[in-house]
């Protein structure tokens, strides 16, 4: 698929931003520029290449994490175009877990929005490096300088302007190149393909100046040559400027910026460039650690002689009811009929097909190497999974997913197809990992849960669309969590002759409030002594651990607290572990019930735009909702933005009552942000 030299040209990228950003319109103009693509797919017609799911089509957003592929200047590009909206920000954590790099598209007009936050420090997580594009411009209410600002304030980056706009909103002409000092414009009957390369227009030249100063300025804070050469006044080679670029990009000190109007065909060729100049290699980047059977790290290096590691990071099904599996190769090479090693579970597969991945379609490869992102049939495995050469055994750190915060009880039409519907919805929680399924004990009906309403709205569209199976579907209803309030202290007590042999196990467990945000731990106050061994301790431990499971009111998980065993009394010769077990647990159970104990909600961040007339009847009704504002800024043509907070339960229906308040122009977002206590009126 590629050269099998170390130092292939080769760039694994995501694009990621805030919804309606741009994205998908952006990677279209890659693909049609890069000719891998004859026409121009459009979002809003429903035709875009990378959104080919029928959902996607029809509501004009991106769902599912997509995969393609180009090449530019010599350099083979594959390219991630994931979802914008939170309800799907799994497909952006793996995505991004695979990754190398990432274009960030921010809108001219809302700069630097709440999903653009999340995302980018998503990709802060996984040491991404970044490069921006600043899409839009063209647009009403355009502020490139305003997005640079919120660049820094919000996100904590160091942008490094390398095109800037000429002009803007309806007078956005092109774009400057700031280290060549041009111009490029793009013709509108080319549709963008052609761009024209000319020299500075006289209007331009101070613009250039004071940018290509500041650029230096930037530059000179992370290089030493660029810094000396800067303070004598010398002239500084370009071939010097871009690697310095290069090297404070890949070492995550700036963000290489980029202008233009993706929509308008315009600015999509010289972030191409910096795609392939700043962008790193998988050779580019630290060796991946990975962990061997014996618990030990070993650096896994991009090399192709070496063993196959590879990481599945996500799954889909195919139409004949197989599984690919979406798979990243650290090193070494993948052939069909290889051999392969699931780390996690031990057991070996055989590669039954290899597939390049062009968004929905797929063509057949005989062979992966080290650096490439492939689809592979044959593997008994799921999201985060590590596929290794049977010879060198090692564990990849897996990909973390959220809980699901919203459930629905849903049931099909008739009884017959319910052996059917389980089936299917099994199928479904091994693509999405942040999907849940359970069979409630009280009442016996099947409940999904999920991130969101879309989300959940989505999954069952997908079950009368791909497999035929009409479903009913009850209210949402809100995943709950459970702490306490205030400190307690328990005991517990096993006391009874068993086969003429008393036992007898009296625990002591105290329950200590902990941050938000900290999540739930159990701990030991006692060390092993002559009467009581490591391994008692140790099943003391995990009874601790498993009293977080389910929590005193409702039995949901417990959160933001710290369970300790202070003491443990022990009869002589205590052979099974049970009555340890069982004392330890009532002493959990007096000593949550002694910490008051109380529900947690589910808080949601919310980002609300409307205009400006409609701001009193938007206000008054999030205060009804128990909600709180955050802040209230202005944007462009009279709309004014909020952002709040409120709990999940009061938010159920909330497009709508959000249409209704503002005559149809109002829209808002809302993610998960944490847990917390609500306090109702009574």
């Amino acid at each position: 698929m590629a050269e099998s030299t170390k130092n292939r040209p080769l760039r694994n990228i995501g694009i990621i931003a805030h919804i309606d950003a741009g994205k998908t319109t952006l990677t279209e103009r890659i693909l049609y520029y890069t000719g891998v693509t004859h026409k121009l797919g459009e979002v809003h017609d429903g035709e875009a290449t990378m959104d080919f799911l029928p959902e996607e089509q029809e509501r004009g957003i991106t769902i599912m994490s997509a995969v393609t592929s180009c090449r530019w200047r010599g350099a083979d590009i594959n390219i991630i175009d994931t979802p914008g909206h939170v309800d799907f920000t799994i497909e952006v954590e793996r995505s991004l877990r695979v990754l190398d790099g990432a274009v960030g598209v921010f809108c001219a007009v809302g700069g630097v929005q709440p999903q653009s936050e999340t995302v980018w420090r998503q990709a802060d997580r996984h040491q991404a490096p970044k490069i921006v594009f600043v899409n839009k411009l063209d647009r009403i209410g355009a502020d490139f300088d305003k997005v640079m600002e919120q660049l820094k304030s919000r996100l904590g980056a160091t942008p490094l302007p390398i095109t800037i706009p000429f002009g803007q909103e309806e007078n956005f002409k092109g774009v400057i190149d700031v280290l060549k000092g041009r111009f490029y414009a793009w013709p509108n009957e080319s549709l963008g393909a052609e761009m024209v390369d000319k020299p500075l227009p006289p209007e331009a030249q101070e613009i250039y100046a004071t940018a290509h100063r500041q650029l230096l300025e930037t530059l000179a804070e992370t290089d030493d040559a660029i810094l000396e050469a800067y303070l004598a006044d010398e002239p500084i080679p370009l071939e010097t400027i871009q690697k310095a670029i290069r090297a404070a990009t890949i070492s995550l000190r700036v963000s290489p910026v980029y202008a233009g109007a993706a929509l308008r065909n315009k600015g999509v060729q010289p972030l191409l460039d910096g795609i392939v100049d700043y962008l790193p290699a998988p050779a580019d980047l630290p060796p991946l650690m990975a962990q061997t059977p014996k618990g030990g790290d070993l650096a896994i290096e991009p090399r192709l002689k070496d063993p196959l590691v590879a990481l599945v990071f996500k799954i889909q099904m195919m139409d004949q009811g197989r599984k690919l599996n979406f798979v990243r190769l650290y090193s070494g090479r993948l052939k069909e009929g290889d051999e392969v090693l699931n780390a996690r579970t031990g057991q070996k597969d055989k590669i039954a097909r290899l597939f390049k991945i062009n968004a929905g379609k797929r063509e057949r490869v005989t062979e992966a190497r080290f650096g490439d992102l492939v689809g592979v049939v044959g593997l008994r495995a799921i999201t985060g999974d590590t596929i290794c050469g049977p010879e060198r055994p090692v564990l990849l750190e897996s990909i973390q997913a959220a809980d699901p915060v919203i459930s629905v009880a849903i049931e099909p039409e008739t009884l017959a197809d319910q052996p059917r519907l389980w089936e299917t919805l099994t199928k479904m929680t091994e693509e999405d990992p942040t999907f849940k399924l359970k069979t409630d004990e009280d009442t016996g009906q099947t409940v999904i849960s999920g991130m969101g309403e879309l989300h959940l709205e989505v999954l069952v569209h997908r079950l009368t669309r791909e497999f035929g199976l009409t479903v009913r579907v009850g209210k949402p209803q809100v995943v709950y969590r459970e702490t306490i309030t205030k400190s307690g202290q328990g005991e517990g007590l096993f006391d009874r002759e068993l086969g003429g042999t008393v036992l007898m196990a009296k625990a002591w467990v105290s329950a200590q409030q902990a941050p938000r945000g900290q999540g739930g731990s159990a701990s030991l106050a006692i060390s092993p002594t002559p009467n009581i061994t490591e391994k008692q301790l140790q099943s003391a431990l995990e009874t601790l651990k498993s009293c977080l499971n389910s929590g005193p009111i409702l039995g949901y998980p417990l959160l933001d607290l710290n369970l300790t065993l202070d003491k443990l009394e022990l009869s002589e010769n205590m052979g099974p572990d049970a009555p340890i077990r069982v004392a330890v647990a009532q002493a959990c159970q007096a000593a949550l019930t002694q910490a008051q104990p109380t529900l947690m909600e589910p808080i949601m961040r919310l980002e609300i735009t409307s205009p400006d007339e409609f701001m009193g009847e938007i206000i008054g009704d999030l205060s009804a909702r128990l909600g709180r504002i955050d802040d209230l800024t202005s944007h462009a043509g009279g709309f004014r933005v909020i952002s709040a907070q409120a709990p999940l339960a009061e938010l159920f229906g909330y497009s709508t009552a959000i249409r209704s308040q503002t005559q149809g122009r109002g829209s808002f977002l809302a993610h998960f942000e944490r847990y917390d206590i609500v306090e109702r009126k009574k």
